[in-house]
């Protein structure tokens, strides 16, 4: 299942242990610093927007090289919750991408500030981001003791990574990541998509808000098999009404997004019932994060779009957003979303499907058509998830790793209903 989540350190600083800080407290440069939204309680000084996107700064001086032992914990905690399947947001060789641009001026012409970077040495820097997934994959492997009789479950959950763009810099900067992390995505399979982070109220991210989406769309025609997922629509009335009008449309007609993370404000963007059934006949899903919306927006409930989205037809998959800022896990957002919407079974069965069907794992999907209601032709005689596969099956199976994870999934389907 999908459960985006940028990665965080447990701590900052390797002389105090994490079990000697509170739980929603961390070490940073011999300070402790609250950067937990569990139990925070906003004020006039500070909202729970501020909190959030605050936390993120005091985790500028952790050294990368502990990636591994992050992905390890992460991983860990999805198979104690049988998850199967993470996509994970890093951002490998970043310092050089913020230095590379400073003495570029921005102009519209995207191809030839692409060619200025590439004659920079925008790509010098790949082989060292291989190397970064590198070393992050063998201590990852190495702590779970995978391959050994004495592997972690842990190694049982099929990890890729997204690369994340950050939207509150630069115009020219976001260009220069952009290239990078679509270069990256096109020659290292772990990289199984882009996407574009940070406050999307911030100036920058407003202002410049369609600059970015040509951006996007001008990756994808360089780059046409590379996935994109972008967070659009975090937004709510702390901006302008007329800040409302067109996140997500930008992001589905001009970007050509494959999926939409957030969607927060899609019921004030400009006809909204025609970007909703757009997004229902495109079938691109929304990633929903009903917990961070809470904290970060103050949207819960009969105000989220969750039912909404649901109602007009549109994908929508479960995430934690940041779960170890907001202290929670994929489990918490089923829990929440049956307990706020009256979730059956079979929606929640949905939900899960749903998360690997619109994943950005390579290959064809299991099933004939998102309704899940029949198999693709080569498996259409079987029972999905079964221990034997058909010999058609097992060939198309081995041939697609989406098809091998879903099928997966019923078979864990039929082992949880199995005891009902």
């Amino acid at each position: 299942m999908i459960a985006g989540a940028e990665l965080e350190p447990v701590c900052e600083q390797d002389q105090v242990p994490a079990t000697a800080l509170p739980k929603n407290q961390r070490l940073y440069n011999g300070l402790v610093y609250s950067f937990s939204m569990r139990g925070f309680v906003p004020s006039a000084g500070i909202t729970g927007h501020d909190h959030f996107f605050d936390a993120f700064a005091k985790f500028g001086g952790t050294d990368p090289s502990h990636t591994g032992e992050w992905v390890d914990e992460v991983a860990a905690r999805a198979a104690s919750q049988n998850i199967q399947y993470l996509e994970l947001m890093v951002t490998p060789t970043w310092r050089r991408l913020n230095t590379i641009t400073r003495d570029m001026t921005w102009r519209e012409d995207l191809k030839s500030l692409k060619d200025e970077l590439m004659a920079k040495g925008l790509l010098d820097d790949i082989p060292a981001a291989h190397a970064f997934l590198d070393e992050a994959d063998a201590l990852r492997r190495d702590r779970g003791r995978c391959g050994t009789s004495d592997e972690s479950p842990a190694c049982q959950v099929e990890t890729r990574y997204i690369y994340q763009v950050f939207r509150n810099t630069p115009k020219e900067s976001v260009l220069a990541q952009t290239l990078f992390g679509f270069e990256l995505a096109s020659v290292d399979p772990r990289v199984a998509g882009i996407n574009l982070v940070g406050s999307e109220d911030d100036y920058a991210a407003m202002a410049d808000y369609a600059v970015h989406m040509r951006i996007f769309q001008f990756a994808r025609g360089l780059y046409p098999k590379v996935h994109l997922s972008l967070h659009a629509g975090e937004l709510s009335l702390v901006v302008p009404p007329e800040g409302l009008c067109c996140h997500v449309r930008q992001a589905v007609d001009v970007a050509r997004t494959d999926r939409i993370g957030h969607g927060v404000d899609v019921t004030h963007e400009d006809d909204a019932e025609t970007l909703l059934n757009d997004m229902a006949a495109k079938r691109v899903p929304v990633e929903i994060n009903l917990t961070s919306n809470e904290d970060v927006l103050g949207i819960s409930g009969k105000n989220h779009p969750f039912p909404i989205y649901r109602k007009f037809g549109v994908p929508v998959a479960l995430s934690t957003d940041d779960e170890g800022i907001e202290r929670i896990d994929l489990t918490h957002e089923y829990v929440r979303a049956a307990e706020s919407y009256a979730l059956s079974y079979a929606d929640l069965k949905q939900l899960v499907r749903n998360s690997l069907e619109y994943s950005f794992l390579p290959g064809v999907s299991l099933w004939a058509a998102p309704d899940f209601a029949r198999l693709a032709d080569a498996c259409g005689g079987d029972v999905a998830g079964t221990d034997k596969p058909s010999s058609a099956c097992e060939t198309f199976l081995k041939g697609s790793e989406k098809a091998e994870q879903q099928w997966e999934l019923e078979k864990r389907f039929q082992v949880f209903e199995s005891g009902f």
